[in-house]
């Protein structure tokens, strides 16, 4: 099943590029529930919500928005259906080795956050492959956290500062938050200014909890599959509506 895009390959004319927000981070949620509204597997929702996927990059590219992170897999779906983790784990080998060359032809620069050892091992070849190959692309940059959890992410920082710390190489007092975003999975990633979540649901799936700190968050209904350029751009709409004051007056 593929995806019929709306074209609209100019930014809309009532955004302010000015105030684009520069990093935009989505939680892809509701693919399993627009199968099942159509009597369909629930994996032919997530074939389709790669589709929609693919379509943002490109209106992420279009419009002048420089990058994003899309949360592909927690480290809670482990406990999803076995049939459903391991098709999951197919699908996203069969797209990065179909897409590749695309994404090579598109400029974009791909990387991998979360704990990337427990995939398969074909998948990681894949993923290395993609993000050496993509490496010094200068387009936009598109991070996915696969097998990544926000939570397991901060432990692992405190472990790591704490062994350093312990081996004299960091003075507890020269801990702060610039030294602790140096061991996030997304060190060298500018913090996303707005996170859009489909399906309704309210709550961030313990997604970048750290680096949504002072995220714009912007809630649709729609489900992923259905999430097209219209919708982006009402998100968009949206965000250019807020006051953003980082705790300030």
């Amino acid at each position: 099943m593929t995806v019929k895009p709306i074209v609209l390959d100019i930014l809309p004319t009532d955004l302010d590029h000015a105030r684009l927000p520069k990093h935009i981070a989505v939680i892809m949620d509701g693919n399993g529930r627009w199968a099942k509204r159509r009597g369909l597997p629930r994996i032919m929702g997530h074939q389709r919500g790669v589709d929609t996927l693919k379509d943002l990059l490109r209106c992420c590219r279009d419009w002048g928005i420089p990058a994003l992170t899309a949360y592909a897999f927690s480290t809670e779906n482990w406990g999803r259906p076995l049939e459903e983790v391991e098709f999951l784990m197919t699908l996203f080998e069969r797209v990065l080795r179909r897409e590749l060359r695309e994404m090579m032809e598109e400029n974009v620069r791909i990387r991998f956050v979360g704990n990337l050892e427990a995939l398969p091992p074909s998948l990681q070849d894949e993923i290395s492959r993609s993000m050496q190959d993509t490496q010094t692309n200068t387009g936009i940059q598109f991070t996915v956290a696969t097998n990544y959890g926000g939570r397991q992410e901060i432990i692992q920082c405190c472990q790591a500062i704490a062994t350093q710390v312990k081996q004299g190489l960091i003075n507890i007092e020269d801990i702060d938050e610039s030294v602790f975003e140096g061991y996030l999975y997304t060190t060298g990633i500018p913090h996303p200014d707005l996170l859009i979540r489909t399906s309704g649901e309210m709550r961030l799936s313990n997604f970048l909890l750290w680096q949504l700190a002072y995220a714009e968050i912007y809630v649709t209904q729609t489900l992923w599959p259905d999430f097209n350029r219209e919708e982006f751009h009402q998100a968009l709409l949206a965000y250019q509506q807020r006051e953003r004051r980082f705790g300030k007056i």
